[in-house]
This record gives C-alpha cells, structure tokens and sequence, in this order.
C-alpha cells in the first residue's frame, strides 16, 4: 500500500511538472524584418569574403577555388543586395523622409581603384575589399 502511494505521488509530480499549458510558455520575440535578415546576411557574407582572402592568402585555397568560391559569394551578395534596395526603396516610396539633401551625382567620385590588385570600388574605402592594402582614395 505504501509503495503504490509513492508510485501514485511520483505519478502526480511528474504530471504536474510535464504539463504545461500552451499559454504559459516562453514569449517569442519579435520576428526579424526582412530587411534586417538580410544585413545580417549580408555581413555574413562579406565575412566568409574577408575569410576567404586570408585562406587564399595562407595557401588553403587554390587559385581556381578561391576564384569559383569569391564569384559564388560574390553573385550571392548582389542577390542580396538587389533584394534589400527592392525592400529599402518600396520602404522609402510608402514613407517619404525629411533627411539631408542628397548631393547629386556629379559630385561624388566615380570610383575608387586599389593600387595593389587594381580591383573597382564604386565608394571610397579606408581598405581593398580583395586585397586588403589601405586605399588612398584615388579616383578612376
């Protein structure tokens, strides 16, 4: 009799911990916007880039791999970076801001070429984004 109390009180607490209701559990956060998945993706992407050119660099990588992997990553990140302005420019035709006048485009530089691979940048960067040597901002 003892032992089918202790079984029938075991039964009890163990129901009592396990079942709980619906309602009771953990409150969910916020879903993420689109738009800010997709910077998180995008700086991913530019890390597995930056990763990338170090393993090339140390001779993890061969040449052919490096150049397949860095164009895979590359075309990924325009994927992304389309489909942000997509989300960015819809956001900015519903809610039109009041911000700083943009200058116009005769006024900015054309480009930024790295003296070191000559690869093209469309801003200016304190660093090349393929070989990593400092940029000094010349102009194409």
């Amino acid at each position: 009799m003892l032992i089918a109390a202790a079984v029938l009180l075991a039964v009890g607490v163990l129901w009592f911990t396990l079942n709980v209701p619906p309602e009771a559990g953990p409150v969910s956060a916020e879903p993420p916007s689109p738009a800010r998945r997709l910077e998180e993706r995008k700086a991913a992407i530019y890390e597995s880039l930056r990763d990338l050119v170090f393993e090339f660099r140390t001779g993890k990588l061969s040449e052919p791999d490096y150049r397949a992997t860095r164009e895979e990553l590359q075309r990924e990140l325009a994927a992304v970076n389309a489909e942000l302005e997509r989300l960015v420019g819809k956001a900015s035709a519903a809610a039109p801001e009041a911000s700083a006048p943009v200058p116009a485009v005769s006024a900015m530089p054309e480009g930024v070429v790295c003296p070191g691979c000559g690869a093209h940048f469309s801003r200016p960067m304190k660093f090349c984004g393929e070989c990593g040597r400092p940029l000094s901002g010349e102009t194409s």
